[in-house]
């Protein structure tokens, strides 16, 4: 049975590496659904993730394109891995504090306590260092996400340090990890 991947991309300038994290998960064959944020529109398009998908990407809590379906409640029971790729400090404070403001953090809400979450935070070293982002990250831990740590590198605001997104290769092999555990 295939696997079903949801990802969620949130507004960061990492959002453009959704696309190749897109492309390498359907050709592994995983379903992937996407779901994004409306910051993370500013980045890259919907259609472009839709294309690479081959679903339908998801931006909207409030639209309801099939009545029978009310999308947040349902994508979540669909779904055996949800990923935030790239979690913006913004979307990690949000998801770790229980706000169901948008398709991404309602759907999160929603989820089956049994469902698998991975997290991929991608922000500026000194918001990812700052103690409150820290903090959520710690709640999400304790309620059952996954972490995949960000890396050192120049930054997109030119500072050097902790806080680029991880590189897709290493989002996949946990991916993999994640989805092949007993």
């Amino acid at each position: 049975m295939t696997k079903r991947i949801t990802l969620a991309v949130s507004g960061s300038i990492s959002a453009y590496k959704s696309a190749d994290l897109t492309s390498q998960l359907k050709k592994r064959g995983y379903n992937v659904t996407i779901i994004m944020t409306k910051a993370a529109t500013s980045f890259i398009t919907p259609l472009t993730l839709q294309v690479l998908s081959k679903n339908p990407v998801y931006l909207d809590v409030m639209e309801e394109k099939v009545a029978t379906r009310i999308e947040h409640i349902d994508l979540g029971k669909e779904t055996d891995l949800f990923v935030v790729a790239p979690a913006s400090a913004n979307t990690i404070a949000h998801l770790a504090n229980g706000f169901a403001d948008n398709m991404l953090t309602a759907t999160a809400l929603a989820l089956p306590s049994t469902t698998k979450k991975l997290l991929a935070p991608a922000m500026n070293t000194k918001m990812y260092e700052h103690p409150l982002t820290q903090k959520n990250l710690t709640s999400l831990e304790e309620i059952g996400y996954d972490i995949i740590q960000p890396k050192s590198a120049l930054l997109a605001c030119g500072d050097i340090g902790r806080g680029a997104l991880a590189d897709v290769d290493d989002i996949l092999i946990k991916i993999e990890e994640i989805l092949h555990e007993p």
